[in-house]
């Protein structure tokens, strides 16, 4: 998945970009119940959404790119062909998802190097994604979505418990969406709307705004107990009411607004940890990603958001396609 928030320059514009993938069509929630199943799992196929990223840089580059395709993924290209040495927290990752991805042969094929995961240090070659990038870089964003690799995907869902289609992947479209934002002390601060969870920090920046931080001092007890509250009840939100917007109206703006934000604030305790919120769904607990931030000569500023949800993602490689599906599905309730 993908979310970008670009501030363009020359026209003096925000712009957001939701490159998420929606569930397959045929996925219904009761293929959940007949399964027995109270949640969404955290790995396999029925964690999958259509992979949303390569349509979000062909919207990104069309919208705001100079250079050619072919010529941004050499780099990638030469990295998948030739290596790059492990690093210490890659390989600690990579060491305790072993056991899962050696569950699948592709995945263990592809991440497994003569059966086992690499070294720190040890240099890492991926000619199949090398493969895929080559494809993408000719033939654009289509060879993903309506080519071989949409096919070869959709071929391993058919065999493996998935439920894509070809028409999941032909219909795909990222979304051009208003950043919404709140005002810290003075500062605009911006997020993408949901389907993400950005909200979540701007609701956490209205708790915080009228408590004297900089006299707690930094990471002291009461600091992190202020953070932590704030953060709790930001997340109990998070799990009841952040959905995608397709599916129905969201409180987007009550829920970032400073009156909302001063009901909730009494809620935090300064002596005691709150023990009463009501929980989100036990999958939300888990997750890192990629997050980067640019800005080029001409004041063109970029945050970039690129994620598997967690980890490696659903553990499972279609094919040779050289890259993991990422599991975004398990962040839903049913």
């Amino acid at each position: 998945d993908l979310f970008v928030i670009y501030w363009d320059a020359k026209t003096q514009k925000l712009y957001g970009l939701n490159a998420s993938g929606r569930s397959p069509y045929q996925l219904s929630r009761e293929v959940f119940t007949e399964r027995g199943l109270s949640h969404i799992p955290s790995t396999g196929p029925l964690a999958w959404s259509v992979p949303g990223c390569v349509d979000g840089w062909a919207e990104l580059h069309e919208r705001f790119g100079n250079k050619p395709l072919s010529d941004i993924l050499k780099p990638a290209i030469r990295y998948a062909e030739e290596g790059f040495p492990v690093s210490d927290i890659i390989g600690r990752g990579w060491k305790g998802a072993e056991e899962s991805l050696s569950r699948y042969p592709d995945s263990a094929k592809t991440y497994l190097p003569g059966g086992r995961a690499p070294e720190i240090g040890e240099i890492f070659k991926n000619p199949n994604l090398a493969a895929t990038y080559r494809k993408i870089a000719a033939e654009g964003r289509d060879a993903f979505y309506r080519g071989d690799i949409a096919r070869e995907i959709v071929s391993f869902s058919e065999q493996n418990g998935g439920y894509f289609s070809l028409k999941d992947f032909a219909d795909h479209t990222s979304e051009w969406v208003e950043p919404v934002s709140t005002n810290y002390r003075g500062y605009d601060i911006w997020e993408l709307p949901p389907n993400g969870q950005g909200i979540a920090a701007l609701q956490i920046l209205n708790l915080l705004e009228p408590y004297d931080i900089k006299s707690m001092g930094h990471n002291s007890g009461e600091f992190a107990h202020l953070f932590v509250e704030a953060k709790k009840l930001a997340f109990a939100d998070r799990a009841k009411f952040y959905a995608d917007p397709a599916a129905g109206h969201l409180p987007t703006a009550e829920l970032i607004s400073k009156p909302y934000a001063d009901k909730r604030r009494p809620l935090i305790d300064p002596q005691r940890a709150a023990t009463n919120v009501p929980a989100g769904d036990p999958i939300l607990q888990h997750g890192d990603t990629i997050y980067l931030t640019v800005v080029d000569k001409d004041r063109n500023c970029c945050s970039f958001i690129q994620s598997n949800y967690y980890g490696f993602g659903s553990q499972m490689v279609p094919g040779d396609v050289g890259f993991l599906l990422q599991n975004s599905g398990a962040l839903f309730s049913l």
